[in-house]
C-alpha cells in the first residue's frame, strides 16, 4: 500500500463538461454470483452496485484482495454478463453492442499480457488497431501514424523498434498502455497497472492516465489496492469490501478513517494533505 508521504503534481483539474451532459459510462444496480455447479450455492457475490462517470474522468475501484473489484470491471467491459442490472457507455447498454464494436469502444488492460510470439513494440502496439480491421488487412500508414502517436503520448516512441521480451516491466507497461490508445476507446479499463512497478513507476503511470484522461475523449477505470495513489489522483472511488460498494464518490467523501480500518484491517490514518486531498498513513508502532 503506498502512502503519500509529500505532495504528488497532479497534472490536471477537473474537466468543464456542458450542462446537463450525460454520463460517459453509467453502472445501474449491477450484481452478479459465481457458482461453483448448478445446484451450489454462490462462491461469491457481487451485491447491487451504481456509480457514472463523465468523459474524462478517472475513477479508481479500491479494496482488499476478493473484494469484487475485477469482477466488477469484467462486468464494464462486457466480458461478464451482470445477474441484474445493466451498463451503459454514452447511454447505449453494452448489450445492444456487438464483439466488434465493443472492441472499439472498450479498451481493457490486464494484471498480465503474455507474449505469443516475439514482436517489436511498435508491432505489439498495432494489435490495437485488430478492431478496425478486416480480414487479411496489413496496417496502413494511418495505422502505423497512430500507434506512434500512441507511444510518444506514454513516453514511449524511443521503444518502437524494441523486442518486447527485451524491455523492462515499467517500459512494458507503457507500451502495453499504448496499444489499448491505440484502439481509440471511449472507456479505458486498467486492472491493477501499477502491480508490478516500483513506487516511482507508479506515480509516474498514474499522472500519464490522469493526463490521458484529462486531455483525451476517454473514461478511464483503474482497479487498485494502492490507497494513496487514488487519494491523490482519483477524481472518483468506489470502495469494495466483501461484494458490496460500501461507498463512491470524491476521495475526500469516502476514505473515512473507520471505515478504512475496518475493510483493510490495519491501522491506517486519514489526513489533509498538502494538495488538498486526502492522505493515506500507515501507523507504524515500536515498542
Amino acid at each position: 500500500m503506498s502512502e503519500t508521504g509529500t505532495p504528488l503534481a497532479n497534472p490536471r483539474d477537473l474537466p468543464v463538461f456542458a450542462p446537463g451532459e450525460p454520463p460517459r459510462l453509467l453502472a445501474e444496480h449491477l450484481s452478479y454470483a459465481y457458482h461453483p455447479g448448478r445446484s451450489a450455492a454462490p462462491r461469491f457475490t457481487l451485491e447491487p452496485v451504481s456509480f457514472r462517470a463523465r468523459r474524462g474522468e478517472l475513477l479508481m475501484i479500491v479494496g482488499p484482495n476478493a473484494s469484487g473489484k475485477t469482477t466488477l470491471l469484467r462486468l464494464l467491459s462486457g466480458l461478464l454478463r451482470p445477474l441484474a442490472g445493466h451498463v451503459e457507455l454514452d447511454g447505449v447498454s453494452l448489450e445492444k453492442l456487438d464483439a466488434r464494436t465493443r472492441a472499439q469502444r472498450i479498451a481493457v488492460v490486464q494484471q498480465e499480457s503474455p507474449l505469443v510470439f516475439p514482436m517489436s513494440a511498435v508491432e505489439y502496439v498495432l494489435q490495437g488497431r485488430y478492431p478496425y480491421s478486416r480480414r487479411l488487412h496489413f496496417p496502413s500508414t494511418d495505422d502505423l501514424d497512430l500507434a506512434m502517436k500512441s507511444l510518444e503520448q506514454v513516453g514511449g516512441a524511443h521503444l518502437a523498434e524494441r523486442w518486447m521480451h527485451e524491455i523492462s516491466g515499467g517500459e512494458k507497461q507503457r507500451v502495453v498502455l499504448a496499444r489499448a490508445l491505440a484502439q481509440q476507446p471511449l472507456l479505458l479499463l486498467l486492472d491493477e497497472p501499477t502491480l508490478h512497478l516500483d513506487i516511482g513507476g507508479q506515480v509516474e503511470l498514474l499522472r500519464q492516465l490522469a493526463a490521458l484522461a484529462a486531455n483525451g475523449r476517454a473514461t478511464i477505470v483503474v482497479v487498485t489496492h494502492e490507497l494513496g495513489l487514488a487519494a491523490e489522483f482519483a477524481d472518483q472511488v468506489v470502495l469494495m469490501h466483501r461484494g458490496r460498494a460500501l461507498g463512491t464518490g470524491k476521495p475526500s467523501e469516502v476514505f473515512q478513517e473507520t471505515v478504512l480500518r475496518e475493510v483493510f484491517a490495519a491501522p491506517l490514518r486519514v489526513e489533509p494533505g498538502a494538495s488538498g486531498r486526502p492522505r493515506i498513513v500507515l501507523e507504524v508502532r515500536t515498542e
